[in-house]
């Protein structure tokens, strides 16, 4: 048997809203309606006070629900409910399932017992009103980033190294069968398109050192790759062709600030960050310090907790072949006042933070760096470990394997491929010491696009 129990008078003293003094004494007795609903603070469940509710009146039955979801884990078991109403109502009770409960104020109750309806009765017992409450709480961990394959292999077993680029809004992967650099295209990593040879570029060409001019707002798009003092470009992929430049270039390294930026020899020897500015090499006047990689680094651009733009050219070899743990910052800024407002650091000075390291692709995402694959000085693979950094590169820690693992079957490796779109990690091929992958990944934080 149902039971209904009416709401006690104490109840409706807390509960309810009267008018001020100054406000007419006329009461519309007849009124039955919802005005607020809400749950009562609860420190074990900070989410359950700050949900807010909204009320729709509607002409058969009004909906009450919650527009944002309550935090991941609230627990609805044991809330305290707290209604507000127009009028002093002469009756209100709550039904859940086959149960109806008397609300006093101070009711504990378990708010999955759905569906759930409130029906209040009007002071004067000629109208009802029935409500549905909905509260929903994230069904999906927020901190828990889910990996899926989008693709097992692009291409044949090709035993090369690979570079991918976003190109407009495509991703292109470069690859040599031996004979020839071909390109593969896709706009969402899942269909890609027959191989298409490249023409123009040297015999030897590292396809890893290509880099992407890619502005999307400007449509301009362009791939560079260097070799000894010759500068090789392409506005189509496909068809290069070759420059003579000022200086040997020793590496080229990424597209940023608006500039495509390389590591060039001097008359001394030694090396200098410089960045193309009209076709011609610009010396920047950063000179580093220590070993400077020329090959198998990684490097993230990204803007700063300071509003600066900031990348990074993390591990890789040196000239002499050592494995290098340097992780170089490179700034920009107005209030910089030396060479044109830019500022070469090395964090690994006094914070080594890890061995040296080879191969590896690195991410901006969720506030914070990603580090992915690589292989350390004793040519030891990394595994599917992911290193992250949450003060701009400074210090790592491993990612929590609960939180954030790559999937069983996706292979530690090295030289693989990582770029950020649409919220979306992307992972791109890669090899081991038996294996060139061509395969496609892609990873997504649950809360990246909730609201904050």
């Amino acid at each position: 048997m149902k039971r209904i129990l009416y709401i006690s008078l104490a109840f409706t003293l807390v509960i309810l809203t009267g008018c001020k003094k100054s406000d007419s004494t006329q009461v519309d007795k007849s009124v039955a309606r919802l005005t607020a609903f809400a749950f009562v603070k609860n420190d074990t469940m900070p989410g359950l006070s700050k949900a807010v509710f909204t009320i729709e009146e509607r002409n058969d039955t009004g909906l009450v629900w919650n527009k944002d979801s309550m935090l991941y884990g609230t627990s609805l078991k044991r809330v305290v409910p707290r209604f507000m109403f127009a009028t002093t109502p002469s009756a209100a009770f709550l039904r859940m399932r086959d149960t109806v409960y008397t609300l006093t104020g101070y009711d504990t109750l378990d708010f999955t017992r759905t569906p759930i309806y409130l029906s209040i009765r009007s002071q004067d017992k000629t109208n009802t009103k029935t409500y549905e409450i909905r509260a929903t709480v994230h069904q999906a961990d927020p901190d828990l980033y889910t990996w899926q394959e989008l693709e097992s292999s692009i291409y044949g077993n090709y035993d090369s190294e690979q570079r991918v680029v976003e190109f407009g809004h495509e991703f292109v992967m470069l690859a040599s069968d031996g004979f020839y650099i071909s390109a593969w295209r896709s706009p969402d990593g899942i269909n890609w398109s027959l191989p298409t040879k490249l023409n123009g570029l040297p015999a030897g060409t590292k396809v890893r050192q290509i880099v992407c001019k890619n502005d999307t707002i400007k449509n301009e798009y362009t791939l560079y790759y260097a070799q000894d003092s010759t500068l090789y470009s392409s506005t189509d992929i496909y068809n290069w062709t070759a420059k003579k430049m000022s200086r040997p270039i020793a590496t080229m390294l990424l597209y940023w600030n608006d500039l495509v930026w390389m590591l060039t020899g001097t008359d001394e020897r030694d090396y200098e960050l410089a960045y193309l500015q009209a076709d011609t090499i610009t010396p920047s006047g950063l000179m580093p310090a220590n070993e400077f990689p020329i090959s198998d680094f990684a490097t993230v651009t990204f803007l700063s907790s300071s509003m600066r733009e900031r990348a990074m050219i993390i591990g890789g070899f040196a000239e002499n072949g050592k494995s290098l743990n340097t992780r170089w910052n490179l700034e920009y800024s107005t209030h910089i006042k030396e060479n044109n407002g830019y500022r070469l650091q090395e964090f690994s000075m006094d914070r080594s933070s890890f061995k040296g390291l080879t191969g590896i692709s690195i991410v901006y995402y969720n506030n914070q760096l990603l580090l992915f694959g690589g292989v350390d000085d004793q040519a030891k693979y990394f595994g599917r470990d992911i290193l992250m950094s949450k003060d701009e590169g400074l210090t790592w820690t491993k990612a929590d394997t609960a939180k954030n693992q790559l999937p069983e079957a996706y292979q530690a490796r090295q030289k693989q491929n990582a770029i950020v779109r649409d919220n979306n990690i992307y992972l791109f091929g890669g090899q081991d010491a038996k294996t060139t992958y061509s395969d496609v990944y892609k990873g997504r934080l649950n809360s990246i696009d909730w609201k904050k």
